[in-house]
């Protein structure tokens, strides 16, 4: 291949562009990046939620016009075409010397230019008990969990109930409208009297203040024909359980209490050096740029243009979309930046209800259906447009780049070891690592020898494993995290305890600051779990490669009368699987942009539970055998343990508990490539013809990681196993199964169904 024909997974990497939050213009950003990739340029996206709310589609979410799914883009599938890391936390700082995002509880992620679209919230802690009492409508995640108990409220309950919203601007009273229309048809739907349904609306000022005289006339009238009480200019105090007072003594009773005040910005902005505006927000130029820092842009609801100032609107945060891309590749390549200046006049269209809109522009108002059809095509087609990924793209592939010159000075990269991550590198990242001795340790990494000498525990054997693969996701930290997980889960399945390990870092091609971060972020990970397990990281080997990837030789005490091994099972013994299966067919569901984000989400959480509390309950419990269910899937791991006990395994596949979304992935047709091979298990399943096609028996041979413990205890301990289990948040233990006489014919597994 020639220097110019370099794909982006070979190009070393140079820059470190960091996009802080989820928000509109950042979605155009991250679809572009994807569709005209920088040579050498790694793009990191940081957001709290990674389903990512549209706000315009808000209000008709709340009456019932759209699904989640119709308002949310998932970001998951558009950092995966963009090539980005996609780290799901909430920024809590940024460090500006150092350049680097900070967070609470995870190492913070260096970066050369940095955008932040990370929106605004309500600012409710100023009013007394609004926010004990109150639903923000921001953050919208927390307003659609509320929304779904109040909607199960008015379903079951067909007394009188009272709704409050305080805030009289676009976004309150789109809420009170949207919220009457669903709320009053439920309650017809149920059987009830909708108009023991009432609805208030608070507002400081003047109703939608802002807006063109007419168009608050419209909105007037709609309210007054809807039965909506409208209390302009009464100024809110703050609220308790049962009421919500008035700064002139009045008070309003409510059942259920909405806030859509004023917008405040992230407290966390106030300690990062950025010049704020009088109210907080970024300050910004006519480049979407901070005005006192020159690697920091800001868009969205969280800045405020100095030169053109303009209101917080979801109309502006798309707009910026454009502009702040083609600045951001400027700056990346040290290019001048090129202005922006929105319009002065701009269309807002705002909800009322039933499928009706009212339409502003400048000081012209018009309403009615069609208003609203028209805001409807609008908002789905950029939606549409956000979500839609090429199909040429839908699995990951390397793109062809023209390199930057600084990138391809770099391309040629030395094998051997000359692979190997720099020495000062790597003290550097041992320093800040900081791992802590082992014990008995006699040479470990604070010696720098060249291997760790450790005194193996008195009266202990050693018990020993390795576990090395490339990475699946894009986050490091949390991919560390996982790796180490994965790793100590044979220790734990053998009934031991893990004493040291040896790591193996693969890091991408770049800068040598950057391999360096990026070897220190995976370390992180992989030693925070390490040393919560108490298990001391001694040494290890790092090297740069085309993928990163990470592994763990761990080395373990174990008591000799007390091994678990795979044989060992007994008939009558009670089969435990202690985490749910899938994670197999969910990542390779993601690979395709066929997973939901709470799919994955549930995968990540349950691969980093650790196996240390479930072997402890397990030996407890009298476990006969143990193995942790990975690689083979649990069809193969059972087998395993069948054909080493000589007894034959029967699995209730009512009971195997799945990841959700597993089952339909499955029944998609979606896989890990790992599967098919797995599935020639099944030869040895007796009854295997009966289940062919059930999406419920191909999750047996789902190949996991970091997956959980199958355990086979006698059958008079196993209900107190798995409570003692379930205390212990392993919530998704399940008995799966037992341990019967081995057969005489070859077959050791026996599928039924209890549901049959």
């Amino acid at each position: 291949m020639s220097r110019l024909g370099k794909s982006l997974q070979d190009t070393p990497i140079t820059h470190d562009l960091v996009l802080l939050g989820g928000g509109h213009a950042h979605v155009h950003v991250i679809r572009s990046f994807g569709m005209k990739p920088m040579a050498g340029v790694r793009i990191t996206i940081i957001s709290k939620d990674i389903d990512t709310p549209y706000s315009g589609m808000l209000p008709g979410y709340i009456a019932g016009f759209y699904s989640n799914d119709d308002c949310h883009i998932d970001l998951r599938p558009l950092a995966q075409f963009a090539h980005a890391r996609l780290i799901h936390d909430e920024a809590a700082g940024i460090d500006r010397d150092g350049r680097r995002v900070l967070f609470r509880s995870r190492p913070p992620i260096a970066y050369d230019v940095l955008s932040i679209d990370v929106g605004a919230t309500p600012k409710i802690a100023k009013y007394e008990g609004a926010d004990r009492y109150g639903t923000a409508v921001k953050p919208i995640t927390g307003l659609a969990r509320r929304w779904d108990k109040i909607i199960e409220r008015v379903r079951k309950s067909h007394g009188p109930l009272s709704f409050v919203v305080v805030g009289g601007g676009a976004a309150g009273a789109e809420l009170i409208l949207a919220a009457r229309h669903r709320l009053r048809r439920l309650r017809i739907e149920t059987g009830g009297d909708p108009d023991a349904l009432q609805f208030t609306l608070l507002t400081r000022g003047e109703l939608l203040g802002g807006q063109p005289p007419s168009a608050r006339r419209m909105f007037r009238e709609i309210m007054r024909k809807d039965g909506v009480a409208l209390h302009e200019r009464c100024a809110v105090a703050g609220a308790d359980e049962r009421a919500v007072h008035s700064e002139d003594g009045r008070s309003f009773a409510y059942d259920e209490l909405l806030w859509v005040t004023e917008a405040g910005a992230a407290s966390w902005l106030q300690d990062t050096g950025l010049e704020l505006d009088s109210a907080g927000f970024i300050a910004i130029d006519e480049h979407l740029r901070s005005v006192n820092t020159a690697d920091v842009f800001a868009v969205g609801d969280c800045a405020t243009s100095i030169v053109d100032p303009r209101p917080k609107a979801g109309v502006f945060a798309v707009r910026q979309g454009p502009p702040l891309e083609e600045n951001l590749r400027r700056a990346l390549r040290g290019e001048a930046l090129r202005a922006f200046h929105p319009q002065k006049n701009f269309l807002c269209i705002i909800s009322a209800g039933d499928r009706h809109a009212v339409a502003t522009r400048g000081g012209f108002a018009m309403q009615g259906r069609r208003v609203w059809q028209w805001k409807d095509h609008i908002d789905r087609t950029w939606m549409a447009k956000a979500k839609q990924i090429p199909a040429t793209v839908a699995m990951p592939a390397a793109r062809q780049v023209e390199p930057s010159h600084e990138a391809a000075s770099a391309l040629m990269r030395c094998g051997g070891c000359g692979a190997k991550v720099g020495a000062s590198s790597l003290s550097r990242v041992i320093e800040r690592l900081a791992p802590k001795p082992a014990a008995g340790g006699l040479v470990t990494l604070d010696r720098r020898d060249d291997a760790a000498v450790v005194a193996p525990p008195a009266g202990k054997m050693l018990v020993q494993t390795v576990d090395f693969f490339r990475s699946f996701i894009s986050d490091p930290y949390l991919f560390g995290r996982i790796a180490a997980t994965h790793a100590l889960g044979d220790i734990y399945a053998m009934g031991g305890e893990p004493l040291t390990a040896l790591a193996t870092a693969v890091v991408p091609y770049a800068r040598p600051s950057k391999v360096e971060e990026d070897l220190y972020q995976i370390l992180r990970g992989g030693l925070d779990v390490l040393e919560d397990e108490g298990c001391a990281l001694v040494g290890g080997h790092s090297a740069e490669g085309a993928e990163l990837a990470l592994g763990f030789a761990i080395n373990g005490a174990v008591d000799p009368a007390r091994i678990l091994r795979k044989g060992g099972m007994q008939a009558g013994d009670a089969l435990i699987l202690t985490k749910p299966l899938g994670t197999g067919a969910l990542l390779a569901a993601e690979m395709r942009g066929q997973a939901k984000a709470a799919w994955i989400d549930a995968a990540l959480a349950a691969m980093q539970q650790s196996n240390r509390a479930a072997s402890q309950i397990a030996q407890a419990c009298g476990a006969h055998a143990m193995t942790d269910v990975t690689g083979f899937g649990l069809a193969g791991h059972a087998h395993e343990m069948a054909s080493a006990s000589g007894v034959e395994v029967e699995i209730d596949l009512a009971n195997v508990p799945a990841l959700p979304g597993t089952i339909e992935v499955l029944e998609r047709g979606i896989a890990s490539t790992l599967a098919p091979e797995n599935e020639r298990v099944f030869e040895a399943v007796a009854n295997s013809e009966r289940y062919s096609g059930d999406a419920r028996m191909r999750l047996l041979a789902d190949p996991q990681t970091a997956g959980g413990l199958l355990i086979a205890v006698p059958g008079s301990a196993a209900c107190d196993c798995l409570e003692r289990l379930i205390s212990s948040e392993y919530c998704s233990a399940t008995i799966i199964g037992r341990a019967r006489a081995a057969p005489t014919s070859s077959a050791r597994l026996v599928l039924r169904d209890d549901k049959d």
